[in-house]
């Protein structure tokens, strides 16, 4: 079947190949091309007598390819833009510029197109993995276009620009191609990338191979192309200056969360906590706190979104301690809760070296009643939250000597922090578990854990990962929480049901400088009968909802759910690639 039949919506694809002398190679790429049944449109820029006759052959008798001619060379992309114009007036809407010289991954064209077909608006581009066939003086000078390009539209979205596997949206090229004079030759795939990113065509990458054949023939000029293109990137970059303020602004609204905290990315990553870890490692939590500043700074600085829910949410716990008259801690402001946050992971740190101690730097709140230990019968579910730094039930751990701890995790980038606790400290007693959801392979797991008399903790404060679900309103139960419904998780309350053992609250908020465990008892088995199922997992909400309104007045700062809480995603409408 043609892949065409396949490609789902108004998508009509078909093949651009640019060809100048690669008449000997062009039979090889047509085999690999012709299992896709796309219409292809091959440009004969301006080749040799011999090249012309080859092309002339194997186009003879075949309805699936046009063979257009230039009398003299113009280059590749005036090659790619004659074929273009060709196919929109064939009724095609979007054109796969294919190189002639069987470099590209051609069998990568269904991913490459399953993109196009969510996303028709973009540039669908491969991002090259090469082999050892790759010359280092092409490899290297990539990275200097890389580099140019990041400016030019302030953006990293651009992973390569120079890459010739690509998909284009044929009207909005042709449009652009109308207006601005591009360039015609090596400067063509990165000016027509460039520009569509400017008129607000984005580009999306496939990682895909290339390779160099050993009897490629290449017509890159040293000299001339890299003039062309040290041109180039002056003209891009002095067309970015005016358009310095949209692009800073379209930016800031990429930041914006897109409706669901697991869409939001994550904003650091392993190799600045392992510098972060140095620092504290080689100049203690003095050297760590001064350069929290400047860090927190610039996250503060530059993540909005984050900032403004951070400011939401401290007015949300004003107004609700005008309503029950209670005191608040001085000076509550979005820059103080950024600066906790990082304080938070100075104490994860500590925690994970085996800094932090119980009566030392941790203590239990007065009237806290006694912990069960490692011998517990059954085990412990711990109901945990966003509200302080849970991971100092390390600490717990570490002094019981018997308690091994079991942390649920709704997220791939636990296996990061896993990887770095375990090289911090392996014997940390803190197990994470990253999953997506919980389901009954779930479920068999942790009951194997509390069988044992181990731990498992689970925050209740974060809503199933919507990817899963069509509808985001599945597995919630609505909760006042500081002044307004919120939505809270079924997952946990069900888990603990179906687990049949004591349940327990646990935060540990930061006082007067030292970490205070609040400990709580919540159930000693959290039943939900199924006749009236709904109302009790109602009720087992609204009491976490209720303690964790209460320990959040108790410590404003200590709360790190930095996005809207209180609104649910819309439903997903069709699958993204990354």
């Amino acid at each position: 079947m043609p892949l065409t039949d396949s490609c789902p919506g108004p998508l009509r694809p078909c093949v651009i190949i640019p060809c100048f002398d690669h008449g000997a190679m062009m039979s090889g790429v047509m085999a690999r091309l012709s299992p896709f049944g796309l219409h292809c449109f091959i440009v004969d820029d301006g080749s040799q007598t011999s090249t012309q006759e080859l092309l002339q052959r194997l186009c003879a008798d075949r309805s699936d390819v046009t063979l257009l001619r230039h009398p003299r060379n113009q280059g590749k992309g005036q090659a790619v833009l004659t074929g273009l114009a060709a196919a929109a007036l064939a009724g095609f809407t979007h054109g796969i510029q294919v190189d002639a010289d069987g470099q590209h991954q051609l069998e990568d064209i269904p991913l490459l197109l399953g993109n196009a077909a969510r996303q028709p608006d973009k540039l669908i581009s491969g991002r090259p993995i090469y082999d050892r066939s790759v010359p280092r003086a092409r490899l290297y000078g990539r990275y200097i276009t890389h580099i140019w390009v990041w400016i030019e539209t302030l953006s990293l979205t651009l992973k390569d620009s120079m890459c010739g596997f690509r998909i284009y949206p044929i009207a909005p090229t042709l449009a652009l191609a109308r207006r601005v004079k591009l360039g015609k030759r090596m400067d063509f795939d990165t000016e027509v990338m460039v520009r569509l990113y400017w008129q607000g065509n984005e580009s999306l990458f496939v990682p895909t191979r290339v390779i160099y054949p050993a009897n490629g023939l290449s017509h890159f000029d040293g000299l001339r192309d890299n003039c062309r293109l040290s041109w180039l990137h002056t003209r891009l970059f002095f067309g970015m200056l005016p358009r310095l303020p949209s692009l800073l602004k379209r930016n800031w609204r990429r930041r914006s969360p897109r409706g669901h905290w697991s869409g939001v990315p994550e904003r650091h990553g392993a190799l600045g906590m392992r510098f972060m870890l140095a620092a504290y490692r080689h100049g203690g939590r003095r050297l760590f706190s001064l350069l929290l500043y400047p860090v927190i700074g610039y996250f503060w600085l530059t993540g909005r979104a984050q900032r403004q829910a951070s400011v939401n949410y401290l007015q949300r716990i004003r107004q609700t301690a005008v309503r029950q008259n209670r005191p608040l801690p001085p000076s509550l402001n979005s820059f103080r809760h950024f600066m906790r946050f990082g304080d938070a992971m100075l104490d994860k740190l500590a925690s994970w070296q085996g800094g932090i101690r119980l009566g030392e730097q941790i203590d239990f709140a007065p009237l806290t009643p006694a912990l069960p230990d490692g011998n517990y019968p059954r085990g412990l579910l711990i109901l945990a939250s966003h509200l302080g730094d849970i991971e100092v039930c390390r600490a717990l751990a570490q002094g019981e000597g018997r308690v091994k701890i079991n942390a649920l995790v709704f997220t791939d980038h636990a296996r990061r922090f896993q990887a770095l606790l375990a090289q911090v400290n392996p014997q940390s007693g803190i197990n994470l578990i990253p999953v997506t959801d919980i389901g009954p392979e779930t479920a068999m797991l942790l009951r194997q854990k509390l069988d044992a008399g181990e731990w498992v903790a689970i925050v209740g404060d974060r809503t199933p990962i919507p990817a899963h679900r069509r509808d985001s309103a599945q597995g919630v139960v609505w909760s006042e929480f500081l002044g307004a419904p919120a939505p809270f998780p079924q997952g946990p309350f069900i888990l603990a049901a179906a687990l049949r053992c004591p349940v327990a609250l646990m935060f540990a908020l930061k006082e007067q400088g030292k970490l205070r465990i609040y400990y709580e008892h919540f159930a000693d088995r959290l039943d939900l009968p199924r006749d009236r199922r709904p109302q009790a997992l109602q009720d087992a909400v609204d009491r976490y909802a209720a303690r964790l309104q209460h320990y959040c007045l108790v410590s404003p700062l200590d709360w790190f759910n930095f996005f809207d809480f209180w609104r649910l995603p819309e439903a997903p409408t069709s699958p993204h690639e990354a």
